[in-house]
């Protein structure tokens, strides 16, 4: 008979349960160890990689996330956060990201849409009726929800004055942002059609949001996007770095030469107005690629979940071409990899989110400073190297279509981004594409030359490119070719030719008066002001008597009226004027010697050229409209 003590059985039984089950985790983390160690060690890869690709490019900081396939969120930092005071970069320091805003406020769109509170496919007459919009298309052509959401609207991208001006409070109405001047939404060309990147667009979204909510899109975005999405360290409100309220844990944003600038507030805030974290980020970027779904319910339709990323209106969309931008994100192929996307850029910042679908996975990064020169790029590779996002198999090459040769000639972005620069774009902007056998060579005047290799019809793909990335349309008698991003329309040579001769003309015209003033000046000195080619060469000189006050002031005023404005706009007036006055001196002189010849040539070069300067609406040049 065994002496033990009732209920020793039981316990000797859990005594054995215990050490089973301390043995059976020992193992298991044992086994776990080396996946463990294997994340530990890639971290630390990526982490030294990026600390030495900031430095390399004289990037101050930046912080990043990572989500993993089974969801898991992981965030680091590396550099300043006040590059002055040597501050380090933490993880979890609030940054402004720039157009990522856009991707955000385009899903908290997308909610409302979910709610049957707005229909994509409305006109958006419907929900701002007092809007005034020139759009040579409607009503059979209306500018949509969607169009908004997929910059196919049509409209101009941005003025100098909408992103650029001192007197911009943070609390203005968005309205104001389109209040000058007279018919600055006009549409460029038929809606839906071709995408054309409009900040413009975006800030009439914010607008559709407060006509619909009755409240400022900011607080509505707040609380009824990321609230649920849990980004509670995130807002659509202005936030900058200074003054009475400075938020603490913003990072200092800087330029090129490292110094810091504190953020200012634009017109067209609901652009790229937005203030998040690395982990915030990782948030967005895991609901991104999901079904929708929020705390059990349905948050955005899962239809609209799928349709994100994937163009359908545009020309290229319905030729073949499966790269663009819809609903709040791009489809870029990038190393090899077709990922979802949403870049960021404001003054003082620079980010980015990627997301890859079909492996669960995406990054984001945030980084303190906007350069001129530095290459994002090597920062972003390093991210989908870490990732290890599985490679898009290469198109297979196939036969082009047999009139692919019509296509050569000569092309201008059509429409292009910004309407400002228009006469800009079309100088130095264009690209001339030429045939290589089968395959077709893009070369812009500015930037090096892409060779474009076929895969079936009209369909071609770029050398460094693993997916089908551009497509040769034709509609109406017209030649054009399409990324999924920009619209290049083929134009006559003459054209092209036509506006450098213009360009070359005017330009010898101006320098010839600035000789002339000088040699006059040399010879003559004081009675050299008496002579008729100092009147233009005054008026020469005169364009640049305001770059030392631009110098001065503050670069966020560029599109005010300002000293260094107002005297710009009153030189560019007086340009031509003073070659008139040439003309007109040398018409009443009782001495028409050969001497006023070449300077009345002159004047007639600079003239014609004025003429082009104002057809583009460049002359007066106003920085302000």
């Amino acid at each position: 008979m065994s002496d033990t003590k009732p209920g020793s059985r039981h316990q000797g039984k859990v005594a054995l349960l215990v050490r089973a089950s301390v043995t059976i985790l020992s193992g298991a983390s044992a086994l776990a160890w080396p996946v463990v160690a294997s994340a530990q060690t890639s971290e630390r890869i990526l982490r030294d990689d990026l600390r030495r690709i900031l430095a390399e490019e004289g990037l101050v900081g930046a912080a990043w996330v990572t989500v993993q396939a089974d969801g898991a969120i992981r965030t680091d930092a590396a550099g300043y956060a006040d590059n002055a005071a040597r501050l380090p970069l933490s993880d979890q320091a609030r940054f402004h990201v720039g157009s990522v805003a856009k991707a955000a406020l385009a899903t908290g769109i997308l909610r409302l849409v979910t709610e049957e509170r707005i229909t994509l496919d409305d006109p958006i007459d419907r929900y701002l009726p007092t809007l005034s919009i020139q759009n040579p298309w409607a009503p059979a052509d209306p500018v949509t929800v969607r169009h908004l959401l997929d910059h196919t609207s049509g409209l101009d991208d941005a003025r100098l004055w909408q992103m650029f001006s001192a007197t911009v409070a943070s609390d203005a109405p968005l309205a104001t942002a389109f209040s000058r001047p007279q018919g600055i939404l006009r549409v460029r060309v038929r809606p839906g059609s071709r995408l054309s990147y409009s900040n413009m667009g975006y800030t009439l979204l914010g607008m559709v949001i407060e006509a619909v909510t009755k409240v400022r899109y900011e607080d509505y975005l707040d609380a009824h996007l990321l609230e649920p999405l849990g980004m509670r360290n995130s807002t659509f409100r202005f936030t900058t770095q200074e003054g009475p309220s400075a938020d603490p844990g913003l990072a200092w944003g800087h330029v090129d030469d490292g110094t810091r600038y504190a953020a200012s507030p634009v017109a067209l805030r609901p652009a790229g107005q937005f203030t998040t974290t690395a982990y915030d980020l990782g948030l967005f970027a895991r609901f991104l690629m999901g079904d929708g779904i929020v705390g059990g319910r349905q948050f955005i339709r899962a239809d609209l979940m799928r349709a994100r990323g994937q163009p359908s209106t545009t020309e290229a969309a319905r030729a073949g071409l499966n790269a663009g931008y819809a609903l709040g994100l791009g489809r870029r192929v990038r190393q090899g990899v077709v990922g979802y996307c949403h870049i960021g850029t404001t003054v003082g910042f620079h980010a980015l989110l990627c997301t890859y679908p079909e492996d669960g996975k995406a990054f984001a990064i945030s980084i303190n400073t906007d350069s001129e020169t530095a290459r994002y790029d090597r920062v972003f590779e390093a991210l989908a190297r870490h990732l290890r996002v599985g490679v898009t198999p290469a198109p297979p090459a196939g036969v082009p279509a047999t009139d692919v040769a019509e296509w050569e000639g000569f092309y201008l972005a059509s429409p292009n981004r910004m309407q400002t620069f228009a006469y800009l774009d079309a100088a130095f902007g264009f690209v001339r594409v030429k045939r290589r056998d089968d395959n077709l060579i893009l070369a812009p005047m500015q930037g090096p030359s892409r060779e474009l290799k076929p895969t079936g019809g009209y369909l071609f793909a770029a050398e460094d490119r693993a997916a089908v990335s551009h497509v040769l349309i034709r509609d109406d008698g017209e030649h054009r070719i399409s990324d999924g991003f920009t619209t290049f329309q083929k134009v006559s040579p003459y054209y092209l030719v036509s506006l450098w001769i213009s360009l070359v003309l005017g330009l010898l015209g101006s320098l010839w008066f600035v000789g002339a003033g000088i040699v006059a000046l040399a010879r003559l000195r004081s009675s050299a002001w008496r002579r008729p080619e100092m009147i233009p060469f005054v008026g020469v000189l005169g364009l640049f008597a305001s770059l030392p006050l631009f110098l001065t002031q503050s670069f966020m005023q560029l599109g005010d009226i300002t000293a260094a404005s107002v005297i710009l706009a009153a030189s560019s007036v007086a340009f031509p004027c003073t070659m008139i006055a040439l003309l007109w001196r040398a018409g009443r002189s009782p001495q028409r010697t050969a001497a006023l010849v070449p300077h009345a040539c002159s004047a007639i070069a600079v003239l014609q050229w004025c003429a082009v300067l104002a057809m583009w609406d460049l002359l007066p040049l106003r920085l302000w409209v």
